[in-house]
Formats: C-alpha cells, sequence, structure tokens
C-alpha cells in the first residue's frame, strides 16, 4: 500500500516503509511536487517489507534502532549511521534491481554486516 501525504515520512526523505506501509511525501504546493516516485525507491521500500516480515515487524524496529544507535556512537554522524544499517545497505544495494524480491534469500540482510 502506497500512501501519498505531506506529513510522513519528514521533509528531506523521499519515502518511509512502517509496517509494510509505503508512506510518500507529497507537498502540492512546493517546486517538489512533481518529484516522481522511481520504481527503484518503491523496490528500496518493499525490501523493507521482506525484512520486516522475516523479523516480525517489532523484531525489525528494534534491531534497526539498536543498529542505528551504535553506529551513531561509532561514527557520530546520522546519515553514516543511517547508511551503516544491515537493512539499508541491503536495500540500497539492491534497490535498481527490481526482480531482486524474487530470488532473494530469506535474512539475506545477515550477509550485509
Amino acid at each position: 500500500m502506497i500512501i501519498f501525504n505531506r506529513f510522513i515520512p519528514f521533509r528531506g526523505y523521499d519515502a518511509i516503509n512502517l509496517f509494510g506501509a509505503i508512506f510518500v511525501r507529497y507537498e502540492p504546493n512546493s517546486p517538489m511536487h512533481q518529484r516522481r516516485v522511481y520504481p527503484s525507491l518503491l523496490n528500496h521500500e518493499r525490501i523493507h517489507t521482506r525484512q520486516q516480515w522475516e523479523l516480525l515487524w517489532i523484531g525489525f524496529y528494534l534491531w534497526y534502532l539498536v543498529e542505528y544507535l551504535f553506529y551513531l556512537i561509532k561514527y557520530r554522524n546520522r546519515h553514516r549511521a543511517y547508511r551503516s544499517i544491515r537493512f539499508e545497505r541491503e536495500a540500497y544495494a539492491h534497490e535498481r534491481d527490481l526482480d531482486y524480491l524474487r530470488h532473494r534469500r530469506l535474512y539475506a540482510w545477515l550477509k550485509q554486516g
């Protein structure tokens, strides 16, 4: 399910996946309103849906938070901490492969570490 809105995610982000629902930021009065939802962006978020399912959603968010905090302390940089999370590394590595979810192995994100 894709939900276009003006509030989620925060400004500066294009989309976020919350419990399998993909929220895409859309501001009709902004010059950025013409931004298209690219297949790679949706694929990235769908990879997160699969990861969430593997960890029964709550486990995903707990693991995500722990890794983010670990890398934030390690690097003292929010962007670098975010990009270091295993889930994000898998999603970014395969977002352009639109067939990735067809051949993806279970718990593939574990190999990202």
